[in-house]
């Protein structure tokens, strides 16, 4: 398996198992890949990798830039995270989330941000920092990585390609 950055080869590829992983994923709304292409439309991947075997993208991950009411600065959003089912369980997304923070921090990130299930993501360190929120989604499920002591206190907004339904 090999991670590297997205090429403009790879957009279509990666639109197809973003659908793919998501289609039966239990909480989505199946707009992931509208998500992605909304990022990208704004220049807003900051880090946008994809896995592949044998020169075919399996895997996917994007990072974007996130705002935080107190002005903190240098904190992105994980996700969407996308692995082709018949990929699942062997280690590929934790590959990739693992050389995208890698990559945050070697860019002076401050921290990332997440919505998912912490039982999975606290092995990569995610927890819940109650100094941080966003609306709307229940605390449990919204997790940080902050990759220096400052945790910034106040609310997380994700880029607003985050809304994209179509």
């Amino acid at each position: 398996m090999k991670i590297r950055r997205e090429t403009a080869a790879d957009i279509e590829a990666i639109t197809k198992v973003t659908i793919e992983a998501f289609k039966n994923h239990p909480i989505s709304d199946q707009t992931e890949h509208f998500i992605i292409r909304e990022l990208r439309e704004a220049y807003a991947l900051t880090i946008s990798l994809v896995a592949e075997i044998d020169g075919r993208v399996i895997g996917h991950i994007a990072f974007s830039p996130v705002s935080i009411s107190d002005k903190s600065s240098g904190w992105y959003g994980v996700g969407p995270v996308s692995v082709l089912p018949a990929y699942h369980k062997q280690g590929i997304g934790k590959t990739l989330i693992e050389e995208g923070i890698d990559i945050l921090k070697q860019k002076g990130g401050k921290g990332c941000v997440l919505v998912g299930d912490p039982n999975y993501y606290k092995k990569f360190g995610f927890k819940n920092c109650p100094e941080i929120v966003l609306e709307g989604i229940p605390q449990e499920v919204f997790l940080s990585l902050p990759f220096t002591k400052q945790i910034p206190k106040g609310t997380v907004t994700f880029h607003e390609g985050f809304n994209a339904k179509s």
